[in-house]
């Protein structure tokens, strides 16, 4: 299994992005996750350098990197780009998450224990009032 899979849309994306950043041969799109969210885990991205320890896949200009510590959640992952016009942006399709928020900013692996957070489809934090 790769490490991730890059759609063609998120390659053009994300080298656009680096691009218009000026960002360095090395930097990239640098996913990790940590504790948060409504369903136990949270993704984060910024255009950043390699830590010590990241996995970086390359594809061309554009790049991802994973960081060390969240490898294990982002492992088997697609990153694609939604231009909708409501939710654009780059989006993690996450084959190892039992579940995930409305929101699609956090998630539950099937690795661990069912939590307390949100239901499938239900909307987290943060919603216009």
């Amino acid at each position: 299994m790769a490490i991730i899979e890059i759609t063609e849309n998120a390659q053009e994306k994300l080298a656009q992005l680096l691009e218009s950043k000026s960002a360095s041969e090395t930097a990239g799109l640098r996913l990790g996750v940590n504790k948060g969210g409504c369903a136990g885990w949270q993704y984060e991205m910024q255009v950043a350098e390699p830590a010590e320890g990241d996995e970086i896949v390359r594809n061309g200009r554009a790049c991802v990197i994973i960081a060390a510590d969240s490898l294990d959640k982002l492992r088997g992952c697609q990153i694609d780009y939604s231009d909708d016009l409501t939710d654009a942006g780059f989006k993690i399709n996450n084959p190892r998450a039992r579940r995930s928020c409305g929101c699609g900013t956090s998630f539950e692996p099937d690795d661990e224990p069912e939590g307390s957070g949100a239901e499938d489809g239900e909307v987290c934090g943060g919603g216009a009032e």
